[in-house]
């Protein structure tokens, strides 16, 4: 039996919520102990392991990077092997010539940095002999000159006496022997074996990938994935795609960054200009960091070369203008550069990274947690790495609104709202987010787990929430009217008319409602009563007059006296779809104080296609979405006049009934 109320209480929660993404794990899932203890496991491994691992990454991305261009000249006509050596060949061959025009260029630098010397000492004496008239440089440079002279001083400071000599120190000697031509070019090529066969070994795993990349896609599925193929699939495409797109975009990215920023420099007459447009095209690969680097150095160099400053600041201006281009131009228009992952997620991946694997670490850092994401998206063990780098929003609209409420946290919620309605309408916004963020309200209200105080907190915060957004909808109201005038222009023009037609659905034009008067109550409780104020704010977007109460006015009889005559319509809004009861009361006693205004009731549900609106007999309407509400309340139809019947109960004394029975009974 209980098994079975928890199935219909989960079918209850997917058809009130929607189909969503739901973070969760169940409740007899096992300690999170050992997965934590493979976790360092595993970092452990890859630290202790990087020498063998770090080539392998390095292939294995490569792999994703140049498996796209091996395709292409597979389709042109080349066979297999042709295609994967031809591809290998070109990318290291442009790899080892780029690394040799950088290596060149900063040699040249370096031998030219002795002629820049007396700009840079005669700039540092500017800056000390510069400032305010006290010379702050000037006094803080004499300062730790005293303090290091003290010190000095402390250290030569002789014996006191009767304490004999001080000992004599050794003299370090170092002895020089001719070396031999072997041992020097040992010395020399010592150091280069390591990364010559690294990088050997390299290629010969990108190559041999390539070739086998299906076997090994098939491997890979029958090792993880054998039983969902569907899911391993989608994996593995996932992941190569994005990998493959995140380089080859970043790379035209930072080419079409590094190109101008070398003309610029050879423009303004900076040395080696080539030099630094190429450095910033491979420092940019480096998340953050990289980017700051590629514009000190140029800095650093017109400082350097320059006896003004007029040169530093032209070179300033450049980096400012690339900058602003490639962030709010190139990026956005080359939207496939986005990796998916959030900007606090690259920094901690490339903080991990660099500590595990150093600077190859950091250059690596975002393909690899690319990876890691597209792993929690598929295989629910790590689920949590997609919750933890995923840049997508792990709590949907009206949950995000809901956590805000609870929190009695307006001023987010609005901001919130105001990034919504920048592409959407006030009327959708509280449709499609609001109303369903009270309707969870309303669950956790139905399950005891909302009390009085916190109902009242989530009606504050809400009544906040649309006042706040009432200059939106006085300009949405300003618009609305606008738009009615042109439309007015254009009939008496006798042009024909674009607007649409009205209707009484969601998909419907809202009615126009200047003239009307309509009253919005809530129906049981401090959420309707905050159903009841969205409500009514779209209604004045419209045009409306209107005037909203709360529910426990409606016990007052003097309350009544709230509810203009002229009005239109009297609208009820219950969030409980049980209320239904509690409606036909509420709507009864309105239609027999104001038989002549039309009186309906919103059932409120999120998803009007599951779920159809009750029939109340005495209701003129029913409406179960704000659309559909604000359609009906500013309707034109007549109020139904058929007065329900007052039922008049008579009690019989209790007396009477006793001599009555007992008169039976002789």
């Amino acid at each position: 039996m209980s098994s079975n109320n928890a199935k219909i209480t989960e079918a209850e929660l997917e058809n009130d919520l929607g189909p969503h993404r739901v973070y969760s794990t169940s409740p007899s899932s096992p300690s999170r102990m050992p997965a934590f203890a493979s976790v360092l496991a595993v970092i452990a491994i890859l630290y202790f392991a990087k020498e063998v691992l770090l080539p392998l990454a390095i292939a294995v991305l490569l792999t994703f990077a140049l498996a796209p261009i091996s395709s292409r000249l597979r389709k042109l006509g080349l066979p297999r092997i042709p295609a994967v050596i031809v591809t290998v060949v070109l990318a290291f061959l442009v790899l080892v010539l780029f690394g040799l025009v950088v290596a060149g260029h900063v040699s040249e630098v370096a031998q030219n940095l002795p002629a820049y010397q007396d700009n840079i000492i005669a700039k540092i004496r500017s800056l000390q002999e510069s400032g305010t008239d006290s010379g702050i440089v000037r006094r803080l440079t004499s300062v730790v000159e005293s303090v290091g002279r003290e010190l000095s001083n402390a250290e030569e400071r002789p014996l006191a006496p009767g304490t004999g000599s001080r000992p004599r120190e050794p003299v370090l000697v170092e002895i020089f022997a001719p070396s031999r031509p072997i041992d020097t070019l040992t010395s020399l090529i010592g150091p280069l074996l390591g990364p010559i066969a690294s990088l050997g070994l390299i290629i010969v795993v990108v190559i041999f990938m390539l070739l086998e990349r299906e076997e090994l896609r098939d491997r890979f599925i029958r090792l993880v994935g054998y039983g969902d193929l569907h899911r391993t699939t989608e994996a593995i495409q996932e992941a190569g795609s994005r990998v493959a797109r995140y380089l080859l975009m970043q790379l035209v990215v930072n080419c079409a960054y590094g190109v101008p920023l070398a003309l610029g420099l050879w423009a303004l007459g900076i040395p080696n200009p080539a030099l630094w447009g190429m450095l910033a095209i491979i420092l940019r690969f480096v998340p953050y960091i990289g980017p700051v680097i590629a514009t000190v150095l140029p800095l650093f160099l017109a400082f350097a070369v320059d006896p003004g400053w007029s040169l530093v600041l032209w070179v300033a201006a450049i980096f400012v203008v690339l900058e602003l281009t490639s962030n709010n131009v190139i990026e956005p228009w080359l939207y496939g550069s986005r990796t998916g992952l959030s900007p606090l997620a690259i920094i901690v991946a490339a903080i991990f990274w660099a500590w595990l694997w150093g600077p190859v670490g950091l250059v690596l850092s975002t393909p690899l947690t690319v990876c890691l994401a597209v792993l929690g998206r598929y295989v629910p063990q790590f689920e949590f790495l997609e919750v933890v780098f995923g840049s997508d929003p792990v709590l949907d609209p009206k949950e995000r609104l809901y956590q805000r409420l609870l929190a009695g946290d307006p001023d987010e919620a609005t901001d919130y709202a105001e990034e919504f309605l920048e592409e959407d309408y006030l009327e959708h916004y509280y449709g499609k987010v609001a109303i369903p963020a009270l309707l969870l309200a309303e669950k956790d209200r139905r399950r005891g787990v909302l009390t009085a105080e916190q109902m009242e907190q989530v009606f504050g915060t809400a009544i906040t929430l649309v006042s706040n957004l009432g200059e939106i909808a006085q300009e949405e109201e300003e618009e609305e009217e606008k738009e009615e005038e042109e439309q007015k222009e254009k009939e008496a023009a006798g042009r024909p008319s674009t607007r649409p037609k009205e209707g009484n659905g969601d998909d419907g034009e809202l009615p126009d409602g200047r003239g009307k008067t309509v009253f919005c109550v809530g129906g049981r409780g401090p959420l309707d009563d905050a159903s009841a104020a969205m409500l009514a704010q779209v209604l004045q977007v419209q045009g409306a007059e209107v005037v909203a109460a709360r529910h426990s006015d409606i016990p007052n009889r003097r309350a009544m006296s709230l509810i203009p005559k002229q009005s239109n319509a009297i609208v009820v809004c219950f969030l409980n779809e049980d209320s239904a009861r509690h409606a036909s009361i509420l709507i009864r006693r309105f239609k027999r104080i104001y038989p002549a205004i039309r009186v309906g009731a919103v059932l409120w549900v999120e998803n009007q296609e599951e779920r159809q609106p009750l029939a109340l007999r005495e209701a003129d309407f029913v409406a179960t979405t704000l659309t559909s509400a604000a359609c009906e309340a500013l309707a034109n139809a007549p109020a139904s006049l058929v007065t329900p019947a007052r039922k008049i109960r008579t009690r019989r004394s209790q007396s009477k009934t006793g001599i009555t029975a007992a008169r039976s009974g002789i």
